[in-house]
Order: C-alpha cells, then structure tokens, then sequence
C-alpha cells in the first residue's frame, strides 16, 4: 500500500465505516484512546499531546471539528485550515489510527459510538468537566488530562503573524 494510501486509511467519512474499525480494534484487544479538537494549524503543541496521548493506548482515534463548528468557536475569521486539509495532516502522523469529522457542539455522540477506554484533553479542563467523561467512567475506563507545552498554540501563532 502506497504511504499516501494509508494517510485515506485513517480518515473515516462516517461512523459506519468508523464502527466497522472499531470491531476490529475491539476484537483485537486494543486499547482505544479517544481525543478531539479544531486542531487548525498543526504545531509542536499538538503533535506533543497527540503523540503522549498515543502512547495512552493502542489506538488513537481523534475527532475534528467541521469547518463550521470551529468557526463557531473560534470565530469567523478560523478555520485557518479547511476540515480536509486538517484531517489529512493529522492522519499523516504515523501514531494516529483513525480521524473523524464531528459537526455538533460537542463530540459527545462521537464519544457514545466509539466508547474509548481512555479519553483525553488538555490539563486546562478538569477531568469530570470533560464531554464524555460521564460515558468513559461508566464502563471503567479513564479520563486522563495532559499538559501543553507552554507558548505553542494555533492562537499564539496567528497573533505572532498579525505582530508582523
């Protein structure tokens, strides 16, 4: 399979295909981490927590925020990226195993059908706050927080270029 072949692999259009992997993965005994976010301009921060969240399981399954769902959170002038663009770089990275797009205000849905044993976000959110920790905590899994490397964030650079 060419290399470009497998970045398609990971990138999920629905969550049938999704459940279908899923099966698989749980078949297998793998241990599945689940995290989200817009995640618009791919930097040192994010390939830090992406790759430490990896290493929480066996698979890591990320869900990214539409087009339309960042600008709702970001603002009218984000995304920087479009969704392709953004889901094709995440999975890109050889310790991601599979993408999703979500378009609601929260990944809560996404969270119910992949049911993670491990569910992850930044140490700003506090464990029982995180969207979907009522979920992962009910079937035993863990909720784990990870911290971010100060400075390095899609904010932090567009404003270094508005500075110049």
């Amino acid at each position: 399979m060419s290399k470009h072949s497998l970045v398609r692999t990971k990138i999920f259009e629905n969550t049938q295909s999704l459940q279908a992997q899923l099966e698989l993965w749980r078949q297998n005994q793998k241990k599945i981490v689940f995290t989200n976010g817009c995640f618009d301009i791919l930097h040192r921060g994010h390939v830090d927590y992406l790759a430490k969240a990896a290493d929480l399981g066996d698979v890591l399954i990320i869900g990214v925020n539409t087009d339309q769902s960042v600008s709702t959170i970001k603002g009218a002038h984000r995304p920087i990226q479009d969704q392709e663009s953004r889901m094709q770089i995440l999975a890109s990275l050889a310790f991601v195993d599979a993408v999703i797009l979500f378009g609601e205000a929260t990944p809560y849905e996404l969270i119910k059908l992949v049911q993670p044993d491990v569910l992850v976000k930044g140490s700003d959110y506090q464990a029982q706050n995180i969207v979907g920790y009522d979920i992962v905590s009910a079937k035993g899994g863990e909720i784990k927080t990870l911290d971010f490397i100060p400075g390095y964030s899609t904010s932090a650079i567009e404003a270094k270029i508005k500075a110049n």
